[in-house]
């Protein structure tokens, strides 16, 4: 009897927090074409001559402020998540990282073996759709089917941004920060290249080219990153009843001298502190597990940011993680 599985994709960890093993995993991210959207020859030469004898020193230190007794929080809060799926579902799950330990390839083999598994259920835990995310998850699921001949069809389903029952437990996890005393809501989303954008387009014409082109239809917003993260953050502020004037977008974690989303979140909360926040809530919807970005780079490095700047408070929303209705949401799509 045939049966489906679910493999949930997460984007990955370094397997410790020092500089050899974070240096091999930024190699790895980094030379993913769908993530430095270059020529290899052009991509291997950035990576080894400017990306990787600095960047892995600064960012290992950067795992030793997040890592726990678990380990990394992103693989962890991600097996959490999935064993809460699994006692509410009764099919087989696995997790699966792009990058670094606990790949895509070892859940695939891991679901592929187990008796009359013949269709796999790929959620990567990416709300939005981008090349880097969602796009890369694919290309390697499919790379490793073809690779070991295995006897399974995948099924993606389309990115959730704004399936209500996702919004509504975005909501639910966010509210007991929300209930508190509060001057203003930043949205800070994983900036992108504006060059994913374009490269996204299927039509070629519209991302970037059509003033207020995340507001006027396309079929461009499919694949459109930023429509997709604009159209959260509206359906979020609907079902919170936010005022205009109380929340703001802004996109993180940029990489290299190449345009990227603007406006800036480190810029953000200079700009924020300067107009007189004091009480700043920060939710990082592109995640829905807790990680270095949203750990390090916003309750760390942002809130002393903030601060610095004349803020008094920088509060981070934890991710979903694994909330119970986050938990519950999961679960029915998997039945579907």
């Amino acid at each position: 009897m045939s049966q489906r599985a679910v493999l949930l994709v997460n984007l990955g960890s370094p397997e410790r927090p020092d500089i050899p093993s974070v240096r091999h995993y930024l190699n790895e991210f980094l030379m993913d074409p769908y993530v430095l959207q270059l020529p290899w020859i052009v991509r291997r030469l950035i990576v080894s001559m400017f990306i990787l004898p600095k960047r892995p020193d600064t960012s290992a230190l950067a795992y030793q402020n997040i890592w726990t007794k678990r380990g990394s929080p992103l693989v962890a809060l991600t097996r959490d998540l999935m064993e809460a799926v699994q006692e509410k579902v009764d099919m087989p799950i696995a997790m699966g990282m792009r990058y670094g330990r606990l790949g895509i390839e070892t859940g695939l083999l891991k679901l592929a073996n187990q008796r009359g598994v013949s269709e796999v259920l790929l959620l990567p835990l990416y709300p939005h759709y981008a090349e880097s995310t969602v796009l890369t998850c694919v290309k390697e699921a499919e790379r490793v089917i073809a690779e070991h001949k295995l006897n399974i069809s995948l099924v993606v389903p389309k990115p959730f941004y704004a399936r209500p029952d996702y919004i509504n437990s975005l909501v639910a996890s966010a509210k007991p920060w929300l209930e508190q005393s509060f001057d203003h809501v930043l949205f800070s989303y994983h900036g992108l290249p504006e060059q994913h954008l374009r490269s996204a387009d299927p039509t070629g014409k519209h991302c970037l080219k059509v003033k207020d082109c995340c507001h006027v239809d396309s079929p461009a917003h499919a694949t459109c990153y930023r429509h997709q993260v604009i159209n959260t953050t509206e359906a979020f502020v609907a079902a919170t009843g936010l005022r205009d004037d109380q929340y703001s977008i802004a996109y993180q974690s940029r990489l290299g001298r190449a345009k990227w989303l603007q406006p800036y979140t480190d810029q953000t909360l200079k700009d924020l502190a300067a107009k007189g926040v004091k009480k700043l809530l920060v939710i990082c919807p592109a995640f829905v597990t807790d990680c270095l970005e949203t750990l390090e780079e916003i309750e760390m490095q942002g809130a002393e940011t903030f601060q610095h700047a004349g803020g008094e408070s920088l509060t981070l929303i934890p991710c979903m993680n694994a909330h119970p209705e986050w938990v519950n949401t999961l679960a029915c799509w998997v039945k579907e």
